[in-house]
C-alpha cells in the first residue's frame, strides 16, 4: 500500500552502555473490520498485528497488537546501545503485507 510510511527518531549519538530512546510512527489506513462499505458489505479488518524490533540482529521488542490499536500506531520504548549497529524496525500487517525501516546508529 503506497500511503503506508514508517516514522522512526533516534538520538543523534549514544556513548557505549547508555540506554536511547527509540520511538515509531506507521501512518496506516486502519480498519476495524466492523464497517461495511456502500454496497453493504463488511469492510475487511486491516490493522497493524505485529511490531518488531532488532539492534545488531538481535530482538529487542516484539509484540503483537490486538484489535484495539489505535490508528498510526506510535510506540516509544528504551534500548542498551553497546556498539554502532542497524536498528531494523518491522510492522506486520493483517493483509500479509510488511513494512520494514532500517537505520543505522552510531554509538562512540
Amino acid at each position: 500500500m503506497s500511503n503506508v510510511r514508517a516514522r522512526v527518531r533516534l538520538p543523534r549519538s549514544a556513548r557505549a552502555g547508555d540506554v536511547v530512546q527509540v520511538r515509531t510512527l506507521i501512518n496506516h489506513p486502519m480498519e476495524t473490520g466492523n464497517r461495511r462499505d456502500a454496497d453493504g458489505n463488511v469492510v475487511p479488518r486491516r490493522i497493524i498485528n505485529r511490531f518488531t524490533c532488532e539492534y545488531d540482529g538481535e530482538v529487542v521488542l516484539d509484540c503483537d497488537l490486538g484489535i484495539s490499536v489505535a490508528a498510526n500506531p506510535f510506540m516509544e520504548f528504551d534500548v542498551k546501545v553497546d556498539k554502532s549497529a542497524d536498528f531494523v524496525f518491522t510492522w506486520h500487517d493483517d493483509d500479509g503485507s510488511v513494512y520494514t525501516e532500517t537505520q543505522s546508529f552510531e554509538v562512540s
